[in-house]
């Protein structure tokens, strides 16, 4: 697929991918979407790609849906037989991803434009973002992405209300007070950042042990029962246990060296895996 919105490179086992817009502060529109979906598909099936980024190109992450021609009725979007809000399309593909997400908000992030890092693992903030807000009921709309969802479960519900009711702008040091960004960085060093905690991954550890733990980590939020945990982690750990990256692992450990870990998740993933309903969608 040739991008139009997006650029995406891979190199250094990580794949960074841009919202490409800058001219109009890299406005959402369901051309971004299926860019986006088509190149977390693209990193999520590529062995060489430990790691996925996510900026913006220009001085904005992601202002917002692109609202030049006003809100597109649901039976004009894409065909769809049902209506699928665009960003809770891409929050979900996230959401089932091998590979570790990092964002990299380099400026403001509005709307579609916050709502879609939900999913990413760690987030981190340029001290650029000045404007962070999920203004969806200031707009007549309510929110998207699955915001309702995993916002109260990234920062609280209380807080999650009082952002989501009042629809009111913050900055990334605000955002970064309530846990929803783990730092707030000056804007030259968010990249070179990005990468050293992508690079972190994938220097030092598993493919596979990593595309497990990120699955059990997410997963784990809708449970109630520590003991569905237990025995869900206990097979992970009993399947990881046996396999030729435990063995690397502990080599590496005894000789003083840097791991050299082969396993695959394109071909070395449990039986068991995925373990979860697969959503009634492609992608």
């Amino acid at each position: 697929m040739a991008y139009e919105q997006i650029i995406y490179e891979a190199r250094d086992r990580i794949a960074t991918i841009t919202l490409n817009r800058p001219e109009a502060l890299n406005a959402w529109t369901p051309v971004m979407m299926e860019e986006i979906l088509d190149a977390m598909n693209r990193a999520d099936n590529d062995d060489s790609v430990r790691v996925v980024i996510f900026t913006g190109a220009g001085r904005a992450y992601c202002a917002g849906a692109d609202l030049s021609s006003g809100f597109r009725k649901p039976d004009d979007l894409m065909g769809q037989p049902v209506f699928r809000d665009t960003a809770g399309q891409v929050t979900l593909r996230m959401f089932h991803m091998k590979k570790p997400v990092i964002g990299a908000v380099n400026g403001n992030a509005v709307g579609v434009g916050i709502t879609m890092t939900l999913t990413m693992d760690i987030r981190i903030a340029s001290e650029a973002a000045q404007k962070i807000g999920f203004v969806f009921n200031r707009r007549g709309v309510v929110p998207e992405g699955c915001s309702t969802f995993f916002l109260p479960r990234i920062i609280g519900i209380g807080k999650a209300s009082e952002l989501i009711l009042t629809g009111r702008l913050f900055d990334a040091w605000e955002g970064a007070e309530m846990g929803l960004f783990s730092q707030v960085v000056p804007a030259d060093e968010l990249l070179p950042r990005a990468r050293k905690i992508a690079l972190e991954i994938a220097d030092n550890t598993s493919a596979v042990s990593t595309a497990l733990a990120r699955q059990l980590l997410w997963k784990m939020l809708c449970e109630t029962e520590p003991m569905n945990t237990h025995i869900l982690e206990s097979k992970c750990f009993g399947y990881m246990l046996a396999s030729d990256d435990a063995k690397e692992g502990v080599a590496s450990f005894k000789e003083k060296r840097p791991p050299r870990f082969s396993m695959k998740p394109s071909s070395d993933m449990p039986d068991f895996y995925p373990w979860w309903d697969e959503p009634p969608f492609e992608g």
